[in-house]
């Protein structure tokens, strides 16, 4: 995957738009990002260590850091910025985004989980 020709974020931080060459702008919320971070924080090393987070409707991007030219670090309001986002996957979360968005909104559901703190 190419890198893309911009990342911009919304002047309220809550909205990353990636826009890849030859492709219409992904809009991708700030609350979708922090909760599919691939950080093994959220991730695990195993799908079944694969965490749920909960508590996130409200938070903000708060920098975007180049990582080499594959890849960018989110570092979030709540502090959270061990994942490396690279343009593989966030390709994929913006084909995706409709289907993990609801995928997730009924983990916490079913954990009894909230999107507010």
């Amino acid at each position: 995957m190419t890198a893309p020709k911009e990342l911009r974020v919304s002047k309220d931080r809550k909205l990353l738009t990636v826009t890849f060459p030859g492709h219409q702008p992904f809009e991708l919320p700030a609350e979708l990002l922090r909760v599919a971070s691939p950080s093994a924080e959220v991730q695990g090393h195993s799908p079944e260590q694969r965490v749920t987070v909960p508590g996130k409707r409200n938070v903000a991007i708060l920098k975007i850091e180049p990582v080499g030219n594959y890849a960018v670090r989110i570092t979030f309001d709540d502090f959270h910025d061990t994942g490396i986002f690279t343009w593989n996957y966030l390709h994929t979360l913006g084909h995706e985004k409709d289907e993990r968005w609801n995928a997730y909104l009924a983990e916490l559901q079913e954990k009894g989980l909230s999107r507010d703190r």
